[in-house]
């Protein structure tokens, strides 16, 4: 059996491309048919989950058995750092999130392996058999339609919101007009981190107040509509300190300061941005997306159809829009309240016939 231990390289491909190795010809091989497919986050993504895997397996791909996944699995869902649990649910180890996308990754390297035929079969295991005797005979149990129930169970949260006050401080907290207009892109247009770093200037239709999204996930483009105060906030970075910033390139938004000036913003600094301003604020959390389902949630609130909604956000399916009912109290509220009113009302009348008419016998009761 031979060993592989995974050393992570990348170099940009082009302007936004991006080439990943972890030193073995068919995980290479693998990774660059990823980034043939899909975007360069999503890259640098498999190539991180297939790190980490085979620095805990440490043997060749054609190697790996189902053992080792489940091996890994139980690893990943391990307490880590001592004490140190997640607030969001009190376990210690990964998120169930996590690992299922590190499974995807790994069932999508030995599906290709199959595929190319460097490999007979696939080591995933595709679930555990389902409990109870109707999920055998019928597959129609608690698991899938096929009988099995999955390999990890990923609880349905709901995203975490800025309250208005909340908002407000964030904002307060900000030092640059650069800071505010990138921050109001996600917090009053919904953009998605990528979305807001990746506008250049021809994107920006201050006339008919929209922005051309051409940087959405998984490469969709979409244009969508902008409110009057972040134009307003757009156009004071942009005269202000923009223009002093000697930009190499047209992105709407650039490093002010160092030897980076004028180049693209990267991702990491724009989280760096936010999490100085959380500190500064006294704010628990804020992040890129918690700001764009803080404008998404407020829009349902005020009415939006969802899908509207839908357009805005850039979903491909409603379904991912629907999380948006269950943040939105005023839409809940209201359609609670109308059901149990019509429910009250059905009741009273049916007691009040009851009190006034005949029984079955037709005798006055």
């Amino acid at each position: 059996m031979a060993v592989f231990v995974p050393v992570m390289q990348r170099d940009r491909l082009g302007e936004s491309g991006v080439e990943v190795r972890l030193g073995h010809d068919l995980v290479d091989a693998y990774l660059r048919f990823v980034a043939a497919r899909c975007r360069p986050n999503t890259v640098l993504a498999a190539g991180f989950d297939l790190l980490v895997f085979f620095s805990f397996a440490g043997i060749d791909p054609v190697d790996v058995t189902t053992g080792d996944v489940l091996g890994f699995v139980a690893d990943q869902r391990r307490p880590r750092s001592g004490n140190v649990v997640r607030l969001a649910d009190g376990e210690g180890g990964l998120s169930a999130r996590t690992v299922q996308r590190r499974l995807a990754t790994l069932s999508g390297l030995f599906g290709y392996l199959v595929a190319t035929g460097a490999m007979d079969a696939s080591p995933m295991p595709s679930g555990l058999t389902a409990r109870g005797r109707a999920s055998r005979s019928t597959g129609r149990g608690r698991g899938s339609r096929s009988g099995s129930v999955p390999l990890i169970r990923t609880p349905v949260t709901l995203p975490r919101l800025l309250s208005p006050p909340q908002a407000r401080a964030l904002l307060a907290a900000l030092r640059t007009r650069r800071d505010t207009a990138m921050v109001l892109a996600m917090l009053l247009a919904g953009l998605r981190r990528c979305e807001v770093l990746g506008l250049r200037l021809g994107d920006v239709h201050v006339a008919d107040r929209r922005l051309h999204v051409t940087a959405g996930k998984g490469g969709h483009e979409r244009i969508v509509p902008v409110s009057g105060g972040f134009l307003t906030a757009l156009a004071e970075y942009l005269d202000a300190e923009r223009a002093k910033a000697a930009c190499r390139d047209d992105r709407v938004f650039v490093v002010l300061k160092g030897p980076n000036r004028g180049h693209g913003l990267t991702a990491g600094g724009l989280d760096q941005v936010l999490k100085g301003a959380k500190a500064r604020a006294g704010l628990p959390q804020a992040t890129c997306h918690m700001l764009r389902h803080t404008c998404l949630t407020r829009l349902r609130e005020a009415g939006m159809a969802l899908e509207a909604v839908q357009a805005q956000a850039g979903h491909r399916s409603i379904e991912s829009t629907r999380i948006y009912l269950h943040l939105s109290r005023d839409w809940l509220a209201r359609e609670y309240h109308d059901a149990i009113t019509a429910l009250d009302a059905e009741t009273a009348a049916t007691a009040g016939h009851g009190v006034d008419g005949d029984d079955a016998t037709g005798q006055q009761r």
